[in-house]
């Protein structure tokens, strides 16, 4: 439950009873911006970014923290329609960040087209008497009638408290959406220490940054097929040390991963150790195999193996 977590004192400059903090879900379809929205707001990369469909997986918490309050955001996988057990468990894991939220933000591609996917979430949010606010992504690349329209458009569809068109690739007007958010928290504690900014551990984190860069570097359904183990971190006296395991359900997906002569596999490591290196503020060795364990997408144990769903207990 969210409101059974420990709570910090707030920033010392700012009195208690001005302090406004509180929980918002950040759903949409698949590509919708949400992760590039939220790196731009927390002013560092948390969140792995592709112009692949679904690259979110998990929920994520993500968390703001300034003078005026503290908002604590669900990153979630792109609602769309499942294939397969993974897929039920990402859209599971974004239906589920709507319940016990403050706020619910809802962002919509501009550039995409209208359809079944906007008209199920939609539908979704009319089930829920949680405050939603709309956010129109990608503002830079429409004129002021298209936006208008589209604004209007939306503005029919739903009891929206507020719709504030953005950009959140050039941070445009991301302020004012700011702003509308934190009017729309109650007041209350600090949830987090200030200086943290997401609740997940640092190898998932490191496992994610290896994913994006498998998601930037391959094509077709090679992407969606995958999965990333930490399976060790050694800390030694001039760097660190990680070993990471991609799974793949494919001989030939392998294949690709790995390259000729192992160039790919090579450059996907080059990348991925750049940003782990900036992660952990340390020089890093980072090994990488690949393995392939067929349809683990279908498979609930491999699907909890990989981190994709809960234990059983």
């Amino acid at each position: 439950m969210l409101e059974d977590r420990e709570v910090t004192s707030p920033l010392g400059s700012l009195k208690s009873d001005e302090f406004r903090s509180g929980f918002v879900s950040v759903i949409g379809r698949p590509n919708a911006g949400k992760s590039t929205l939220l790196n731009h707001l927390l002013g560092q990369k948390v969140l792995i970014m592709s112009d692949k469909p679904q690259t979110t997986r998990n929920r994520i918490q993500c968390i703001l923290t300034e003078e005026r309050g503290q908002i604590v955001f669900l990153d979630t996988p792109g609602i769309h329609k499942p294939k397969h057990k993974l897929g039920e468990f990402m859209v599971g894991a974004a239906k589920e960040s709507m319940r016990e939220v403050d706020v619910i933000l809802y962002m919509v591609d501009l550039s995409a087209d209208y359809g079944a996917g906007e008209e199920f979430i939609i539908e979704m949010l009319k089930q829920t008497k949680t405050p939603c606010v709309l956010a129109l992504n990608k503002v830079d690349l429409l004129s002021k009638d298209q936006l208008m329209h589209k604004i209007q458009h939306f503005s029919s569809l739903a009891d929206f408290k507020a719709i504030v068109p953005i950009s959140a690739k050039t941070g445009e007007n991301t302020d004012e959406l700011l702003k509308v958010i934190f009017d729309k928290m109650p007041m209350g504690p600090m949830y987090y220490p200030e200086d943290e900014v997401t609740d997940q551990p640092e190898r998932f984190i490191m496992a994610e940054l290896v994913r994006e860069k498998v998601l930037q570097l391959t094509r077709d359904e090679v992407p969606h097929s995958i999965a990333v183990v930490i399976e060790e971190v050694e800390e030694k006296k001039t760097l660190v040390k990680v070993r990471a395991l991609v799974v793949v359900e494919r001989d030939s997906q392998k294949g690709i991963i790995i390259g000729a002569g192992g160039k790919q596999l090579k450059e996907i490591g080059r990348l991925a150790r750049l940003d782990i290196e900036a992660l952990l503020g340390s020089k890093v060795f980072l090994e990488l195999w690949v393995k392939v364990k067929k349809d683990w997408r279908n498979r609930p144990d491999s699907l909890r193996n990989y981190g994709y769903g809960k234990e059983k207990g």
